[in-house]
């Protein structure tokens, strides 16, 4: 097998124990790359179709291409689709950035689908290389009840022995693409010709959101919601330029977001441990 083949084999096997091991499992979908990468590894496990729903808790604040992508691949591929709108702004923790509470209506939404649902594990696309915090994760990460995660009480998990076996009252993150990087995410959509987001690719920006980019050729490296995800200068206007940019650039994949700056990284932290994705 060559790489991308022991990569998707990895999240595969993740995929059937968390389905296997863990009663009544959820999986979420922000219609990002890596996202989409998610959905496909999961039809590839299961002859085609997802065997669980997919989740969007909506701020209502997505760009009008995400929306569009939403409506079109819910029918197309045929999913269970579960998109409750989040709780409002006012409901945040008051202490945090705004960035950051616009961000912590998502893990209040996910609480609250957590609690309808009765689910027992969540489904996540996080990678450990795109920020510290992450990087800090297992590929099955127990949190309590709440979703609340505890950093440093983390199980051990050596030559791919996974521990899917908890307390009852534990609630389960499954992370099938934690050994993915973005490279990594680009190479396997160009391989599988997955669908995504227009807003990947580099387009003149003239104004978006208030800001004048005077026809900058721009794209998104990572998608999130208006008011707080930016695009980056790039000239990569199609899947083959991105693999380029990729295998040289310094920039950090989520320079376009407020929530991947330093300045905002302990806030960043205290939303993860919270339950942020």
């Amino acid at each position: 097998m060559d790489h991308l083949d022991q990569l998707e084999a990895q999240s595969i096997y993740i995929f059937r124990e968390a389905f296997n091991k863990i009663k009544n499992v959820g999986m979420l979908w922000s219609f990002g790359k890596d996202s989409n990468v998610m959905i496909h590894l999961a039809r590839k496990a299961f002859f085609g179709k997802v065997p669980f729903p997919l989740v969007h808790c909506d701020t209502e604040l997505e760009f009008d291409e995400v929306y569009a992508f939403r409506d079109k691949y819910v029918d197309e591929w045929d999913v269970d689709f579960v998109g409750p709108v989040c709780p409002p702004l006012e409901d945040t923790d008051q202490s945090l950035p705004w960035a950051a509470r616009v961000a912590a209506r998502k893990t209040l939404g996910l609480k609250e689908v957590q609690k309808k649902y009765q689910f027992n594990g969540i489904i996540t696309g996080i990678r450990r290389d795109e920020e510290g915090t992450r990087a800090k994760e297992r590929y099955f990460s127990p949190r309590n009840a709440d979703g609340q995660w505890d950093v440093k009480d983390q199980p051990p998990e050596f030559w791919d022995q996974f521990m899917t076996d908890f307390p009852p009252g534990t609630h389960i993150r499954i992370h099938p693409l934690l050994h993915w990087t973005e490279l990594d995410v680009w190479l396997y959509i160009k391989r599988e010709n997955i669908p995504i987001v227009p807003l990947y690719f580099a387009k003149p920006y003239h104004e978006l959101e208030g800001q004048d980019f005077g026809g900058q050729m721009m794209r998104f490296r990572s998608l999130g919601e208006k008011g707080i995800t930016w695009p980056l200068p790039s000239e990569a206007d199609d899947i083959d330029k991105i693999i380029a940019e990729l295998q040289t650039t310094k920039t950090s994949e989520r320079s376009g977001r407020p929530m991947g700056k330093d300045e905002d990284e302990a806030a960043f932290e205290k939303l993860r441990a919270e339950g942020y994705m």
